[in-house]
């Protein structure tokens, strides 16, 4: 909220604004002139961020085309100076200076973006499951019956003010701090990792590649084996500075490195509190795309509002009184249904106090309990997840039908999987006749 404050303000701002931010939005919404700092070159841009992602994509290509015909050149000047060329003449010395400026010429630094999948560990049918949390220091509610089963797939983004509890709820989740109410079951086949505000302490005299092997020294993606050094390649660390001391590292590199590191422990649930603090766009949008193909859940705190509407398709909002809302979609969407609900809100008279009691007594519409609502609203979306798994499955016992252990294990998680889908059934039926007599009553 205090950023697009901000936004507004400075929109009516008569002076000039120089300012350095990684947030996306901000920058098409406030600047006209871009100025990007590029391994150690100025590029200048006058348009928004959006105008220069355009302008920059076309500099690269045009940069591209101009290298490739350098490169053909100097490539037809080297046989020609291997053949013996001889600065007898102006025309021949002026071939030669071409040679000489073709061969030290300053080349295109080349976008360092790569496309990648994902490291994963398989994920079983029971995930993560919230049950009534609630958490206060002293007479502060941080949160209050908060319910929630956390589905495969799942891409979840979690908004609010500072200091509104946002932290405290992932900790409760991963089982760092204790509710004072409620419960999380965890299945046995969830792996979490977390991506704190705060990089983990390393060893400044460790090198960056030693830290990333003591991790993993390979992950499994859909493209393979991948190595660590690899891996490192990919968020950004070149050959170079994977044999750099971690003391030698800017506060956005380490930051980098620990969110690698975090990747690298190959988690099936990836709980990111702040993931764009000190990150610049260009690991921002490596880590975008790594969670394309993610196939665990990922729960996201952030106030970045682009990162949250490229990664999200659910939203959790911290509420006054310790309230916690679901909004389907995006940040864009919540705060697009925010803006409709607050139009909407009438402009009634203030009930006489004698007849306050009464009035909200009789006005009440009956519904289902906020409990009750998230999980039938959540439910289908669960059974069929079950259900595919339950296919998924099957296809594997007629797969390996003469492998006594193996189909065993198999059938045994199937009878698992029948079992916990049964009773998400049994429980959607209770929900809709609920709602349904609610509904008759009204």
């Amino acid at each position: 909220e205090m950023t697009e404050w901000l936004e507004e303000h400075l929109a009516d701002y008569p002076g000039a604004v120089v300012l350095v931010t990684h947030d996306r939005y901000f920058l098409d919404r406030v600047s006209n002139h871009i100025f990007e700092l590029d391994r150690g070159r100025i590029y200048r841009y006058e348009t928004d961020y959006t105008g220069y992602l355009e302008l920059k994509a076309e500099r690269e290509a045009m940069e591209a085309t101009a290298e490739r015909k350098a490169r053909t050149l100097y490539r037809k000047d080297r046989e020609w100076m291997l053949r013996g060329a001889r600065a007898r003449s102006t025309k021949q010395k002026a071939h030669i200076r071409r040679f000489e400026q073709l061969r030290d010429r300053e080349k295109p630094a080349e976008s360092r973006q790569v496309e990648m999948s994902s490291a994963v560990t398989r994920l079983g049918g029971r995930t993560v499951e919230a049950e009534g949390l609630a958490k206060s220091y002293g007479e502060k509610v941080l949160f209050r019956d908060f319910s929630y089963i956390f589905l495969k797939g799942d891409r979840i983004g979690i908004v609010g003010p500072n200091g509104c509890g946002k932290t405290t709820l992932l900790r409760v989740l991963l089982g760092l701090e204790k509710p004072d109410a409620g419960s999380v079951t965890v299945g046995q086949t969830v792996k979490m990792s977390y991506f704190a505000q705060e990089n983990e302490a390393a060893d400044p005299a460790l090198r960056v590649i030693d830290y990333i092997r003591d991790t993993a020294e390979y992950v499994r993606t859909a493209d393979g084996i991948v190595t660590a050094s690899a891996m490192c390649e990919r968020f950004l660390f070149d050959k170079t500075m994977q044999y750099a001391r971690i003391e030698k590292l800017s506060g956005g590199e380490k930051r980098r490195l620990y969110l690698l590191k975090t990747l690298m422990e190959a988690p099936n649930v990836l709980v990111l509190d702040e993931p764009t603090n000190d990150l610049d766009i260009e690991t921002l949008q490596v880590l975008e795309d790594y969670l394309d193909s993610f196939e665990g859940i990922v729960v996201s705190v952030s106030h970045d509002r682009y990162f949250l509407d490229r990664t999200c398709r659910r939203l959790f909002a911290f509420e006054e009184g310790g309230r916690i809302r679901q909004h389907e979609g995006g940040y864009s969407d919540y705060r697009l249904r925010v803006e409709e609900e607050s139009r909407k809100e009438p402009e009634e008279p203030a009930a006489a106090p004698e007849k306050a009691a009464y009035v909200r007594s009789h006005t009440k519409k009956k519904t289902l309990s906020f409990k009750d609502q998230r999980e039938y609203e959540t439910l289908p979306g669960e059974i069929e997840a079950l259900e595919a798994q339950s296919a998924a499955i099957a296809a594997q016992i007629e797969q390996y039908a003469t492998d006594a252990e193996k189909l065993a294990a198999l059938v045994q998680e199937q009878e698992e999987l029948q079992a916990r889908l049964e009773e998400r059934m049994e429980r959607w039926l209770t929900l809709e006749e609920m709602a349904e007599a609610l509904k008759n009553e009204d």
